[in-house]
């Protein structure tokens, strides 16, 4: 069995890569051309070594914002760690996210050294993936808001030349294939059944699901009504959220302002939050060439600039996302996210 979980493992690893690898040649062969890479160098050459520091500067401070958030989320659970624990253990999730090459990613090991500080283990555990939701869902709320205060019924749509289709037609261009996917998910589930080792594993795999999913519903069910009887934190925490990822995207606007970008701030909101969103699910390393993929191909189309301006903005995330990774690597070399002492809970939660 451990082999079995190994081997899926590296399977996936490898998957992940090759999304990142197939992106990084698509981004080569679209950056080859001499006028476009010049006009890339060109970009970068302009950047502000000002702007630059204020966006490093800001963006720490939206991970100092970020761990408020989860910290206010434990406290709702009558977790009392102390706070700069939760900002040192949300820096180094924030490393493996963007540097490290695990199938796992941040939050489960964030989730993971949280248990270390606490005896409240799944509680703890579940406030990760709760910030995750709320960070989310914030990010999606801010998106379809500048959309719709923006961009709808302005032409949103995926082609800039004649003879195009929008969205849905492009992406009914691909039906067959989305169908012939769903068929074979089909035929390998009816070939799993079809034999009796395979009917055992799948009732076996199911009533150890049943099981524990009863046991995590009841505990489930208690996190929530107590989540629920404190709404002032949730709005609180959903706050800090939306003020943290508008800082945020204002000073990247700024960034590219200095480079001589001239796309509108509001594409800036729109694009930045849907591709945090897309690039939140796990087929690349920390969204690793898929959000860059997107940004391009988005202001590009929609915002109207040229693709080496594009790049240069999608891959100035990228390296601010890296540059302030790097104090969660010193976190982990120093051990600095272990509990030097036990952690008491107290008995009384969050007013």
């Amino acid at each position: 069995m451990a082999a079995k979980t190994k081997k899926s493992k590296y399977i996936l690893l490898f998957l992940r890569i090759a999304v990142i690898t197939g992106i990084v040649i698509w981004a080569a062969s679209r950056m080859s051309q001499e006028q476009r890479w010049s006009s890339f160098l060109e970009y970068f050459s302009r950047m502000s070594v000002w702007a630059l520091v204020a966006i490093l500067g800001i963006f720490t401070g939206g991970h100092m914002i970020v761990s408020l958030r989860w910290w206010l989320l434990l406290r709702t659970q009558s977790i009392f760690i102390n706070f700069w624990a939760a900002v040192r253990l949300y820096f180094l999730g924030w490393f493996y996210n963007n540097f490290m090459p695990s199938s796992l990613g941040g939050d489960l090991i964030r989730a993971w050294y949280v248990t270390k500080h606490t005896n409240k283990r799944f509680e703890a555990a579940l406030s990760v993936f709760v910030d995750r939701v709320i960070g989310l869902a914030s990010t999606l709320v801010i998106a379809i808001f500048f959309y719709m205060l923006f961009l709808h019924g302005k032409g949103f749509e995926l082609a800039t030349e004649e003879g195009q289709g929008g969205l849905i037609e492009s992406i009914g261009k691909y039906r067959g294939i989305i169908l012939w996917v769903l068929a074979g998910v089909l035929l390998v589930f009816c070939g799993v059944l079809s034999f009796k080792a395979g009917r055992a594993k799948l009732s076996k795999t199911w009533s150890a699901i049943r099981i524990g999913g009863l046991q995590m519903i009841g505990k489930l069910k208690d996190a929530g009504i107590i989540y629920c009887s404190k709404p002032l934190a949730i709005l609180t925490v959903f706050g800090l959220t939306v003020f943290m990822q508008l800082m945020v995207i204002t000073g990247f606007w700024f960034l590219g302002r200095s480079m001589g970008i001239t796309a509108s701030i509001k594409y800036y909101y729109v694009f930045f939050t849907l591709t945090w969103v897309l690039g939140a699910i796990p087929i690349s390393i920390g969204g690793a060439g898929v959000i860059e993929g997107l940004l391009v191909i988005l202001f590009v189309r929609f915002a109207h600039i040229d693709e080496a301006a594009a790049w240069a903005i999608a891959l100035s995330q990228r390296a601010v996302w890296m540059a302030t990774s790097l104090p969660g690597a010193v976190i982990h070399l120093f051990g600095a996210h272990l509990p030097k002492d036990f952690s008491i809970d107290y008995e009384e939660g969050m007013d």
